[in-house]
């Protein structure tokens, strides 16, 4: 039996309005009416569309998949109004979660394979780490992009995916740095510009200075790699940065490296949520990613 596309637009109505009484009231139909017609449409395509919770609708995940495909299908239909002819590709999408301190050039370089597709809306938004995973949950995210695995245990509904991981590295200016200074002098001579003490390159930094026995001078403390990037321009101090961040400056000259790096790590992860309805653009991202695809 074919698709009733009179049950899927009311169903598209009501999934953007969030409100069945509104919606009814909309489209001057009794709210028993329209109830009948999006139950008719979940018969048809075998799956609830909504979870009821009291007077609120939420989407599940089948829900949020035809609310994806009903906006490419009525909006395929008001081009053609507009147009007499298709004017463009049908377009899937990708909704990302970001932490809002994650570096902006690497979440460019993994996304790149997707970027420049013309068939592809990359939906890219930031967020604190308990934000996110709420964007996960409720299937307003499809992946979020961290750089420390989300904490859970075996009931958790998250899949981690460890995507990229790079030595970290210490960046200042030419005046400021001479890159051939050995590691135990720069921290005993130059102010520092490091993470906040909750991000574990901090915390391992920490532990190589106990070792070394040496107090560095802290410029500041911060949790935002844009940030960070600056002060290092503005030459506060010495940053403690993944090459990453800094890639244009390193590039230019505008920031050097010191030859010896401090040993410590950054990880990148992708976290995903297990579902019986996978986006197949968080799997094609997975699939062609490797650990240095995108980070020179």
């Amino acid at each position: 039996m074919p698709l009733n596309y009179h049950h899927l637009r009311y169903f598209w109505a009501v999934a953007h309005d969030g409100n069945l009484t509104r919606t009814a009231e909309r489209l001057n139909l009794s709210q028993s009416a329209l109830s009948v017609q999006i139950k008719q449409l979940e018969e048809r395509l075998g799956h609830a569309l909504f979870d009821r919770r009291g007077r609120q609708l939420h989407l599940t995940e089948a829900g949020r998949i035809a609310l994806d495909h009903a906006d490419a299908i009525f909006a395929t239909g008001q081009e053609l109004v507009a147009t007499l002819q298709e004017t463009g590709l049908t377009r899937q999408a990708l909704r990302v979660g970001a932490l809002a301190t994650l570096s902006r050039n690497f979440q460019i370089g993994f996304l790149r394979p997707i970027l420049s597709r013309m068939d592809v809306e990359v939906i890219l938004r930031s967020g604190s780490p308990t934000e996110l995973m709420e964007g996960l949950e409720t299937l307003n995210l499809d992946l979020v992009l961290m750089n420390h695995p989300p904490q859970g245990d075996s009931l958790t509904p998250f899949e981690t995916h460890q995507i990229a991981d790079q030595e970290v590295s210490i960046v200042g200016t030419p005046d400021r740095l001479d890159p051939d200074l050995p590691l135990r002098d720069l921290l005993e001579t130059q102010p520092f510009i490091l993470p906040t003490t909750d991000n574990t390159v901090r915390t391992a930094f920490d532990a190589l200075a106990s070792r070394l026995g040496v107090r560095p001078q802290i410029a500041a403390e911060v949790d935002d790699m844009a940030m960070m990037r600056l002060m290092a321009r503005e030459d506060i101090g010495l940053a403690l940065v993944a090459p990453i961040v800094v890639r244009d400056e390193l590039a230019s000259g505008r920031l050097v490296e010191a030859r010896e790096h401090p040993r410590i790590r950054e990880t990148f992860y992708a976290v995903t949520l297990r579902r019986r309805f996978p986006n197949p653009l968080v799997q094609e991202l997975l699939g062609a990613r490797s650990d240095t695809a995108f980070l020179p």
